[in-house]
């Protein structure tokens, strides 16, 4: 099964579930991860279901590409990681 983890970051203001998921797309993955908490949902997605600007989600080490559709392929192995973006300087 496909295992989505958060960044710990998020705690401080959601709870982050790890979810282990037999999800084929990022899209049904993190549904999965929102049927366990649904405010999560929000801090993930904007109001279009599109990834929010300053999150970053990496499959199997690579940066996701579908940032508004989601659909990059889960394999029953993948390691999911979703991030928040750092930003200034």
């Amino acid at each position: 099964m496909a295992r989505i983890e958060f960044t710990p970051q998020l705690r401080r203001f959601v709870d982050t579930p790890v979810v282990d998921t037999a999800a084929a797309t990022l899209r049904a993955g993190l549904d999965a991860a929102f049927a366990t908490n649904e405010r999560l949902r929000g801090y993930i997605l904007d109001d279009q279901g599109h990834l929010r600007h300053n999150v970053v989600v990496f499959i199997d080490g690579r940066r996701a590409r579908d940032l508004r559709g989601l659909s990059d392929p889960l394999g029953p192995d993948s390691r999911v990681h979703v991030l928040q973006a750092l930003s200034g300087g």
